[in-house]
């Protein structure tokens, strides 16, 4: 039986793109083999590296002179590889600190470069992002990092910042393909494809072609933008699987509407069960509405002596991955492009019958 699954990331996948998998999993393009027993140098595999490479810029409307990358090492790796390959020795860099993946990326980036915080919502408890007009770009800043949604803390930006001349860089794990975007305002996107674009294990970045090719010399190789290339090099052996799958899933997005189609079916989904949230006595979400995710949505109950219970019930009806953040608590339900507005249906349904029963 397939559950309700709210999982933050490894996520919920297309129903769709699994049973595809799974009729093509002993024999893929006719050859006799798996995608996993093809060598990622052969034709096949190439081809699935270019269409994927070209579907996903069709589908985000990528502009010329950007390079896009299939990398290992998840987001946490370019925490690292960001201000290797953008900036030299002695260089500064500005942060936007809104949460527990905005600190690890300051904390990584700190090894690398001078970090200036330019807003950190501690003040609030991390359920705020900074007014636009309150940031303002360091003179001599490298770039300015953000991360765009918190998925620990469901804290979205509802705005792209203003950085000028310099490079903007977002970490898009969580909302990246869940609604149109302007590429052209960032100098580099990356994103861990466990949330919207596929299995665990791979890595996108969107890097504009002018911060390419000015890594430190100490850059690894495989952090290394330059060195990575492009669909067609194959420096190190990249998780086959992993592509084919996040292939399959750009695919299922073309095939359901879109980037626009994905922002309806997302903007609904989140509707539905802030509104649940918001009204019901027993249950709250404690971010601001106007910094509230659409991809992951913290609620507490009134009393927190029925966690342990709420879960319990909610796993035995089938809402599985409920459970907040072991650092925060709570619960949590991620509800990203996979997740059908008849899963949230069912979790409100949820809420309501526990409510009456425990209130």
């Amino acid at each position: 039986m397939r559950v309700h699954n709210f999982a933050a990331g490894p996520a919920a996948l297309p129903l769709e793109v699994l049973e595809r998998a799974q009729s093509e999993l002993t024999d893929f393009n006719g050859l006799g083999m798996s995608v996993m027993e093809i060598s990622h140098r052969s034709k096949d595999f190439v081809a699935v590296a270019s269409e994927s490479e070209a579907l996903l810029r069709e589908l985000l409307g990528v502009p010329e002179g950007y390079t896009v990358l299939f990398l290992q090492g998840g987001a946490t790796g370019q925490f690292a590889a960001i201000p290797m390959n953008l900036t030299a020795s002695g260089a500064s860099a500005d942060y936007l600190n809104t949460g527990s993946w905005s600190k690890k990326a300051i904390a990584e980036a700190g090894k690398y470069v001078q970090v200036n915080v330019l807003a950190d919502e501690k003040a609030s408890n991390y359920s705020t992002t900074p007014a636009a007009e309150s940031i303002s770009v360091s003179p001599g800043a490298a770039y300015l990092h953000y991360t765009a949604n918190e998925t620990i803390g469901g804290v979205e930006f509802g705005y792209v910042p203003e950085t000028g001349d310099v490079p903007l860089v977002a970490d898009f794990s969580s909302t990246i393909m869940s609604r149109p975007i302007d590429v052209s305002k960032f100098g580099l996107i990356y994103a861990g494809a466990q949330k919207n674009l596929g299995p665990s294990g791979i890595t996108v970045v969107i890097v504009r072609d002018d911060l390419v090719g000015t890594a430190r010399p100490e850059t690894p190789s495989v952090l290394d933008y330059a060195a990575m290339g492009g669909a067609d090099s194959m420096l190190n052996t990249p998780p086959t699987f992993g592509w084919y799958l996040l292939g399959l899933n750009l695919e299922w997005i073309r095939d359901n509407g879109g980037l626009t189609g994905m922002a309806e079916r997302n903007e609904r989904k989140a509707r539905t069960l802030y509104d649940a949230i918001d009204t019901l006595d027993f249950y709250s979400n404690p971010v601001e509405p106007g910094s509230r995710s659409w991809m992951n949505v913290p609620f507490l109950l009134a009393n927190a002596d029925l966690d342990k219970e709420f879960l319990a019930q909610a796993d035995a009806a089938g809402l599985t991955n409920l459970a907040g953040h072991r650092s925060v608590g709570g619960m949590r339900a991620s509800i990203y492009n996979a997740t059908s507005q008849e899963s949230v249906e069912a979790l409100v349904d949820f809420l309501k019958e526990f409510e009456r029963t425990h209130a």
